[in-house]
């Protein structure tokens, strides 16, 4: 059983009405920004902020 058109319709309502067409770009671009981060924690990349430096000669 799969989401038919009126299911998304309805949900896509719904998040227009919780967080308004004002903060709509804000939201998915949070969202993308999370994604993103969790892809890049799955395939082990860190960042160089976190990296140690070698002051080991």
């Amino acid at each position: 059983m799969g989401l038919s058109f009126w299911h998304l319709l309805i949900v896509l309502a719904v998040i227009l009405i919780v967080f308004g067409a004002g903060k709509l770009p804000n939201v998915m671009g949070d969202l993308g920004r999370g994604i993103r981060s969790f892809k890049e924690g799955l395939e082990g990349k860190e960042d160089e902020t976190k990296k140690l430096p070698d002051d080991k000669k």
